[in-house]
């Protein structure tokens, strides 16, 4: 029996999980997700400790908006949610 081995990264951009994170649905979710950190680091921390969890609350904001996503590079594939998009269709 003969089994093909795929690389890594391709392996995640085909699972559902990152083509759920990569449409639009999961872009929504960060920059939802970064609003909700923005609101807890401000209105509930407070203090050094708010404005630090606000701030790391921009980037899903950013990730979401200008459509990439921090685990592709770690899970061996694009940065880009374009990349990984595509890398469904092939």
């Amino acid at each position: 029996m003969t089994t093909t081995t795929e690389p890594r990264g391709n392996a995640f951009a085909r699972s559902g999980f990152s083509q759920f994170l990569a449409g639009n649905g999961g872009r929504l979710l960060r920059i939802v997700a970064g609003v909700a950190l923005i609101g807890v680091g401000l209105l509930t921390v407070g203090g050094t400790a708010g404005y630090v969890v606000a701030a790391i609350g921009l980037v899903p904001i950013a990730a979401g908006v200008f459509d990439f996503c921090l685990l592709g590079p770690i899970m061996g594939t694009g940065f880009a949610g374009s990349d990984i998009r595509a890398c469904a269709r092939r």
